[in-house]
């Protein structure tokens, strides 16, 4: 995974663009129109700040392949760029932020899956993430917090490596 390194400041504008372009491509569909309109370039750029030393990512700060966030007890989101998908990349990126969790003490981790994310909900279950029903849950956005019904996903992790 030496690929893989600490996101910085100089990162967040490109990740941003990223996250927002790989976001509407894959939730836009079945995300409250308020909602959706609320998912800016800004908004994006905003939430990376706030998750800043937890987020691990690969490729040149212009141009970043990927990254995945992780908080508390979650792998709070994972992105990856048209260009790197099929490469592995995704799996790498999950594997680390899996492994920073249980360097955490996180036994059991989380994830949330938005509900008609078909391609994410099957690559979690692939990865060995266990789908525990639907849970109602408050997203942030620029506006406050967000009320959602998502998929929640769970994996028991090892402490060993």
């Amino acid at each position: 995974m030496s690929d893989l390194r600490p996101a910085t400041q100089d990162d967040v504008p490109a990740l941003a663009r990223l996250w927002h372009a790989g976001w509407h491509e894959a939730h836009a569909a079945y995300t409250p129109a308020a909602l959706t309109r609320l998912r800016t370039v800004g908004d994006f750029a905003r939430r990376l700040r706030d998750a800043l030393p937890d987020i691990r990512m690969a490729g040149p700060a212009l141009r970043p392949l990927g990254f995945c966030a992780i908080r508390d007890d979650e792998l709070y989101q994972l992105f990856v760029a048209d260009a790197a998908r099929g490469t592995g990349l995704a799996g790498r990126l999950l594997a680390d932020g899996e492994t920073r969790l249980a360097a955490r003490g996180v036994g059991l981790a989380r994830l949330l899956v938005g509900i008609g994310n078909e391609r994410a909900g099957r690559f979690y279950a692939r990865h060995g993430w266990q789908e525990t029903g639907g849970v109602e849950t408050r997203v942030d956005s620029s506006a406050g917090p967000f009320c959602l019904t998502l998929r929640s996903f769970a994996k028991r992790l090892d402490f060993d490596g």
